[in-house]
């Protein structure tokens, strides 16, 4: 029996190698575009992820102006800030983005519908 003992491996991790802290894997941080509904036709659309050396207030006050809807900057105990804005923008929101060189196109995650 013992050289059973030795060919089966008593503490066998299978993510191991995940738990490495150097290892690449994960390290992106994505900015989500999501889209929430609301009554009827009405929609929302929630902003999250965005750097917090960035000033929330500045976005919304642009992405107001661009797009013509309202929104506001909520505070969420989980997520941090989030900007919510009126009417289905993800679209809208990810190519402002971009070309504001807030985030880049790869980093941005569209969720909805």
């Amino acid at each position: 029996m013992s050289e059973f003992d030795n060919a089966i491996p008593t503490a066998f991790d299978p993510f191991a190698e995940a738990n490495v802290e150097d290892s690449g894997a994960g390290t992106k941080d994505y900015v989500h575009v999501r889209v929430q509904q609301r009554n009827g036709r009405k929609s929302l659309t929630t902003v999250q992820g965005l750097k917090k050396e960035y000033s929330y207030n500045k976005i919304l006050k642009d992405l107001k102006k661009e797009f013509c809807c309202n929104g506001t900057v909520v505070q969420d105990p989980e997520l941090g800030q989030v900007i919510q804005l009126q009417g289905d923008q993800r679209k809208n929101v990810s190519t402002f983005l971009v070309q504001a060189g807030i985030v880049k196109k790869e980093n941005i995650k569209i969720h909805g519908f």
